[in-house]
């Protein structure tokens, strides 16, 4: 930057988290500077026209329960700043080899939970019920650091004893059927984990209860909406923000007696490793990074052509089968093999969101699992998968945009080989996310936090990571006052 400037508070990174905290300080009094290494604000929650002139995609994130389940972003009226959510008619559906495909929607109704689960549909509603009749309360404690005092331990006791279950053991305990377990498979699987092992199933109750309680929403306009929601409201704060700032070292920016890092430990340290305390920074290096994604953008010319007319009334669609064939799918990945078969989540958002392609067009953004930088080419592969529930798909193609995990990482420093998820979420990195600490957004240097999903809660479009690392600031040691900004 060509002038130093003095700040109560520099946050590096404008995605969620990083807006999440800057706003947090701001609400505090502080001056604070955003400062991003892109053109635009909003990290994983970034829209562009990917594909063809008119056609809308999402570069990162697409559907967004948590946001819905952050008390954080729920206090800031960020309809007031263009945000406004589009609810599918269901909030998800998992197609079968059958034609057919088992169904959620946002209710919070037993009698509506689930469509297509047959037999099973009782014992659904059985395992979902509590928790959907207790989704605010279990959502604040779950976007919480996992070590903290539960406001609610019965509920959260109730959870937990099923979300140390795995998925597959856990679907296979409560169903007898191949529906319901193959949608409580694709839920969980979004723990990037292997489905047999412990804590997976935590994913599939979480996202499950989200679904019937919050809904899975779009953006209308696309995911860029939420990022420039938070953007306006930190300007009506006083925020600052300053784009196509490339941090390389702590020299490039202004003085501060804050900083809060929207970064992964791996960006932390090759910024700033040479000020970090050796047992801390030993720590670090030893962080480990989950699989990645092969994403692809589709213009397209019609509508997924999915034979289960269900898929036609769901925002996300989750391709892969069976509970076996996904198990076998996420266990490649977890072995670091490209699956044959992969899970493929699928988003259709133009179904439901005209502004999103030109008339009669549409869009379609799809991703599967891949191991952690990875550069197997999965177009044939998701399309193949695609057009086993969807035949014609191809057919209806009029551009396509395939990102490796090092294009998403070009994209998003943050996507350390493709990881979207700022880390590995199995149970012991969740204790140590990054480290094991009772605070674990305080970096031991004075005034220095990490606020990116590599704390908790972890992964997700909801600014919780960002919120405590800026209340762990705000309980710190700042004196306000002298160090409001100067004029320049």
């Amino acid at each position: 930057m060509s002038q130093r400037v003095a700040y109560d508070a520099v946050v590096v990174g404008a995605g969620p988290n990083g807006l999440a905290g800057a706003i947090r300080l701001a609400q505090a009094g502080y001056g604070v500077l955003l400062v991003e290494a892109n053109a635009t604000v909003g990290g994983g929650a970034r829209s562009a026209e990917l594909t063809l002139p008119g056609f809308v995609h999402d570069m990162g994130s697409a559907v967004h329960p948590l946001a819905l389940a952050s008390a954080f972003f729920r206090k800031l009226a960020l309809e007031k700043g263009g945000l406004h959510w589009i609810q599918p008619p269901l909030a998800l559906a998992h197609p079968l080899a059958d034609g057919t495909a088992a169904a959620i929607e946002r209710t919070l109704q037993p009698a509506g939970f689930s469509h297509g689960l047959g037999r099973d549909r009782t014992a659904y509603e059985r395992l979902m019920a509590p928790l959907v009749a207790n989704w605010q309360a279990l959502a604040e404690e779950l976007l919480q650091p996992l070590l903290h005092v539960p406001r609610h331990p019965l509920q959260l006791g109730r959870f937990g004893l099923l979300a140390l279950r795995s998925a597959e053991g856990l679907a296979r305990g409560w169903f007898e059927e191949a529906p319901a377990r193959a949608l409580f498979g694709g839920m969980a699987a979004h723990s990037f984990l292997s489905l047999e092992r412990r804590g997976s199933a935590a994913f599939g109750l979480v996202l499950g209860m989200l679904g019937h309680a919050a809904g899975w929403p779009l953006p209308k306009g696309g995911s860029q909406q939420i990022a420039n929601a938070l953007a306006a409201h930190l300007r009506s704060l006083g925020g600052e923000i300053a784009m196509k700032i490339r941090v390389e070292h702590l020299d490039d920016l202004p003085l501060a007696r804050v900083v809060l890092f929207d970064l992964t430990p791996r960006q932390l340290l090759r910024i700033a490793g040479d000020r970090l305390p050796v047992s801390y920074r030993q720590r670090l290096e030893r962080y480990r990074y989950g699989p990645g994604v092969f994403k692809i953008d589709y213009a397209l010319r019609s509508p997924v052509p999915w034979k289960a007319e269900a898929c036609r009334r769901a925002g996300t669609v989750h391709v892969g089968g069976t509970l076996e064939e996904i198990t076998a799918a996420e266990r490649a990945v977890a072995g670091g093999q490209a699956a044959e078969r992969p899970f493929v989540l699928v988003v259709q958002p133009s179904l439901f969101d005209s502004t999103r392609a030109p008339e009669g067009k549409h869009t379609a953004w799809a991703y599967c699992h891949v191991p952690n930088g990875s550069t197997f080419d999965m177009t044939d592969r998701i399309e193949r998968q695609i057009e086993r529930f969807a035949p014609g798909f191809r057919d209806c193609v009029l551009g396509r945009q395939a990102m490796d995990c090092a294009a998403l990482e070009r994209g998003d420093a943050n996507l350390v080989g493709g990881d979207i998820n700022g880390g590995a979420a199995d149970l012991r990195q969740l204790l140590a996310r990054p480290i094991f600490s009772p605070t674990p957004y305080r970096i031991p240097v004075p005034g220095w936090y990490l606020c990116s999903a590599s704390t908790p809660p972890g992964g997700g479009v909801h600014g919780m990571c960002g919120f405590h690392a800026a209340e762990a600031a705000i309980g710190g040691t700042l004196e306000r006052g002298a160090w409001k900004r100067n004029s320049q």
